[in-house]
Order: structure tokens, then sequence, then C-alpha cells
């Protein structure tokens, strides 16, 4: 598992984004839930993430943050990275960001792919 903290803050919230190789929907329910062994990102407000299966399959969880696991995932089509769960995680800082939220989980992944050097 590969996470950077600390990546994005915001009028209180403060974005984190983590990844690692998943072939399956049962993998990433693994890797979800060895994520939130941290109790750091348990107690996280939203954990969404996105993955493009092998075979195209894309699948996507929101965790209450609408919308936010399809931007994820329409970024890892662009790069063409497959079997390779992104999960962005946000503590929520107690003021709305509108949709200054999906750019912040965009700048997430970006940063997840460069430290890839996808």
């Amino acid at each position: 598992m590969r996470q950077l903290k600390g990546v994005v803050n915001d009028r209180g919230s403060n974005y984190a984004v983590s990844g690692g190789a998943t072939q399956s929907r049962e993998a990433v329910d693994e890797f979800l839930k060895a994520l939130k062994k941290d109790k750091k990102f348990a107690r996280a407000t939203h954990n969404t993430w996105a993955v493009l299966l092998g075979d195209g399959t894309p699948l996507k969880g929101d965790d209450g943050e609408a919308g936010a696991g399809q931007v994820i995932l329409r970024m890892l089509e662009r790069a063409d990275l497959r079997d390779h769960v992104v999960v962005v995680t946000r503590w929520y800082g107690g003021k709305k960001l509108g949709g200054d939220r999906f750019r912040h989980v965009q700048d997430c992944v970006r940063a997840y792919l460069d430290e890839m050097a996808i």
C-alpha cells in the first residue's frame, strides 16, 4: 500500500491518497479493510475510491462524497491504470467546499499518479 498524506488542506479539510494493486471487488474490499485498520482512516469522513479492473470493468465508491468516485475513475481511465485501486480520504474540517472538493480529489489522484511516475 502506497500513501501520500497531507496532499491538500483547505478550510480545515485534509486530504490523503492511498493505492495498491487489486484484481477483483473482493481485493478492493480487503484493501479498504486494511486501510481502515489505521484508526485515523477509519474515522475519516470519506474514503472514496475507484478501480479499473484488467478486463475494463469500472468499480467505484463515493462513501458519501457524491461524484468523487467517478472523478477518480475518469483519471484512472485516462492514465490507463488497471488493477490498481486509488482511495482519496477526506477529513471534514467543518466548512463546505462546494465544487472545490472535486478539484481536491483530482489533485490527490494526480499526486498519486505522479508519485508512481505514470
